[in-house]
């Protein structure tokens, strides 16, 4: 397995406009890159920093998994996951499955920016939710 950085941190936002501000005065910039990720029913905000982003997340439906995480931390956002680079995200499923690892995607799936996306349950990493992600 290749590991190649940490591509972004995320975190869950009840309102995007009032966290963009935040981060564009905390940043001194705004964000890079806003997008809607209709399979992941949410709307990102990216800041880059250095080769690592701040990818901001509020959600686009009371369905979204970004809504569920709001309505446990009361309405107060936080940290959301962990996002790593790797190449060959099918093979890493693959290794990881063999192992044991317990993952909520067994395969890949669309996300931001066009890459191939997969979780790993928090149960797996000591409560942090993990994803992977392969650039196309």
């Amino acid at each position: 397995m290749t590991f190649r950085k940490v591509d972004h941190v995320a975190i869950a936002v009840p309102d995007l406009d009032e966290a963009i501000e935040l981060y564009k005065s905390l940043l001194g910039k705004g964000p890079e890159h806003l997008e809607e990720v209709e399979d992941q029913k949410v709307r990102a905000a990216f800041f880059g920093i250095g080769e690592t982003n701040l990818e901001l997340l509020f959600p686009t439906s009371p369905d979204s998994p970004i809504s569920k995480f709001l309505e446990q931390k009361q309405g107060r956002g936080g940290l959301h996951h962990i996002c790593i680079e790797v190449s060959d995200l099918e093979g890493h499923l693959k290794q990881l499955k063999a192992q044991g690892v317990r993952l909520i995607d067994e395969t890949p799936r669309l996300g931001a920016h066009g890459k191939k996306i997969a979780f790993v349950h928090p149960k797996a990493t000591n409560g942090v939710l993990i994803e992977l992600s392969e650039p196309q």
